[in-house]
């Protein structure tokens, strides 16, 4: 079976600790534990979130003049660069030395007119206070929001369209190579006036890539993994029910949070929906369970009915 693996932020860097280069191997160890018993029986492929990594850069970035700093899109494939070695390297300590590994940097096009230019909304880098998002918007040129009662960088996240290294990707697949690519939902491009290819600054949903590429490679099962043991509803409250399977029209009758998981289950029910193949979304550790049906959440198109799990999943 294929299996295309989303790994959310948390599995380089735990919610609160420092973005030390030792907290990211430490958990990116324990990543590799959970992704090495999927490769060991299914062709695997793996993307992975990149927001502390792309946001310490842009924060060092802050040392230099405007325009001295390197784009988002040279920060994204320096992550996408750094990541994949981490991953490869821990997974190569754990799988047979015969196993091939590869990082693929991953050129995602967009639309260089998409409507998310006009709003940006993808917060990046650290907070500041209002006074000083401010003084740094206007030397830097920055767009800003606010985050709670933090101020905010904002970029564009536009809406991927092609994969440019998709051919490789599938070859590498063929050779049933361990194949990491698409990391912080691709280096974003966009063709100019004159048709030349250029870097853009915006940063592209993970989830969203990883959803356009399990379309392309015709994966059999599409995994979002995050800190979360599945998807639920009324989460927080008393009320909490997670949801065993369900079809993705079930699914988009419910609502949550834009922030967390609403782009994940968005991403899974696109997959079904286009496919009629399956998605699920759980927990990292999880993954084999995840994989036979026992644990997470399953959104399948052979479902008739939202099933929930009698207690936490």
């Amino acid at each position: 079976m294929r299996v295309v693996i989303a790994l959310g932020g948390n599995a380089l860097l735990k919610r609160g600790q420092a973005l030390t280069v030792e907290n990211q191997r430490e958990n990116t160890v324990i990543a590799a534990k959970a992704l090495a018993e999927v490769a060991q029986t299914h062709q695997l492929v793996i993307t992975h979130g990149n927001g502390p990594q792309v946001g310490l850069l842009a924060l060092q970035a802050n040392a230099y003049k405007p325009e001295e700093a390197f784009p988002l899109d040279v920060l994204g494939a320096e992550t996408e660069g750094m990541i994949g070695y981490m991953i490869e390297r821990e997974l190569g300590n754990i799988l047979p030395e015969e196993t091939p590994l590869a990082t693929i940097l991953t050129m995602i096009e967009v639309d260089a007119d998409d409507p998310a230019f006009a709003d940006p909304t993808k917060f990046v880098g650290p907070v500041y206070e209002r006074e000083e998002a401010q003084r740094l918007a206007a030397e830097k040129k920055w767009e800003i929001k606010a985050d709670g009662d933090k101020w905010r960088r904002v970029v564009a996240s536009p809406l991927p369209k092609r994969i440019f290294q998709i051919r490789p990707i599938k070859w590498l697949i063929e050779k049933n190579t361990v194949v990491i690519c698409a990391g912080g939902g691709g280096i974003p491009t966009a063709y100019d006036k004159d048709g030349m290819l250029r870097g853009i600054e915006a940063v592209i949903d993970k989830d969203l890539a990883t959803e356009l590429l399990s379309r392309e490679v015709e994966a059999d099962l599409f995994i979002s993994a995050t800190d979360a043991d599945a998807v639920y509803l009324h989460w927080g409250e008393e009320q909490q029910k997670a949801i065993r399977r369900a079809p993705p029209a079930l699914m988009r009758e419910y609502a949550f949070a834009a922030g967390s998981m609403g782009p994940k289950v968005d991403a899974a029910c696109h997959f079904v929906e286009a496919t009629g193949k399956t998605a699920a979304i759980g927990a990292l550790a999880d993954l084999s369970d995840i994989i036979a049906g026992n644990k997470g959440t399953t959104i399948t198109a052979d479902a008739t009915q939202v099933e929930f799990y009698e207690t936490s999943a």
